[in-house]
């Protein structure tokens, strides 16, 4: 269960609208390392998770992603929003107006629609805490990419904060998975998942 705030976890207010910034920043809704694949993955991820610490974390990091997606929607939003007829032509905005008007569809920049398939759960600690600190450190880059093309600073303020987070999660995940390999018992960490072997042993016997 979850408590719903009704603000954003970080303030984004916009003043000049920019189509074509819009247009790279709604990677970070749709695109494959964008904040609606992160929440998908962690929260899809914390079932299968033997160790109830780590499972929290999962839950926190990707209730949080939540957020940032919706900061993203926001940032979009506020870029885009009573765009004319003409600023939408001459901005190359044109084609996702024909689709979609000026509401959110989940997309990366280069167009392509979101899907389940730009991210994996897959049921064995060790893998998956790997694949979520791989995940933030692309979604960093991702970051820093927008930062070298936004100028306005009303984008890049809230941008440079959803940076930081990736950062403090790819810290957390990097703890996750020292409890997980501390909790293996093992030198080799690679040797067993504990969400399958473990139990598959204690059946056998």
């Amino acid at each position: 269960m979850w408590g719903y705030e009704k603000r954003l976890q970080y303030p984004v207010n916009i003043k000049q609208t920019n189509p074509k910034l819009a247009q790279i920043i709604i990677t970070q809704f749709g695109g494959p390392d964008g904040e609606l694949a992160a929440s998908m993955r962690y929260l899809s991820q914390r079932y299968t998770m033997p160790y109830k610490q780590v499972a929290g974390t999962l839950t926190d990091i990707g209730t949080e992603e939540l957020a940032h997606m919706e900061m993203i929607c926001s940032i979009v939003h506020q870029l885009t929003r009573n765009l004319t007829p003409e600023e939408i032509e001459q901005s190359g905005f044109g084609t996702y107006y024909v689709d979609h008007t000026l509401a959110l569809w989940p997309q990366s920049a280069a167009g392509s629609p979101w899907t389940a398939t730009v991210f994996q759960s897959k049921g064995d600690p060790i893998t998956d805490l790997h694949e979520d600190m791989a995940a933030e450190q692309k979604a960093r880059t991702t970051y820093d990419n927008i930062l070298r093309l936004a100028k306005d600073p009303d984008v890049c303020d809230p941008i440079r904060f959803l940076r930081e987070r990736e950062i403090v999660h790819y810290q957390r995940f990097g703890e996750s998975l020292r409890i997980v390999q501390d909790n293996l018992d093992s030198k080799n960490f690679y040797a067993i998942n504990p969400e399958f072997d473990v139990r598959q042993n204690n059946n056998c016997r």
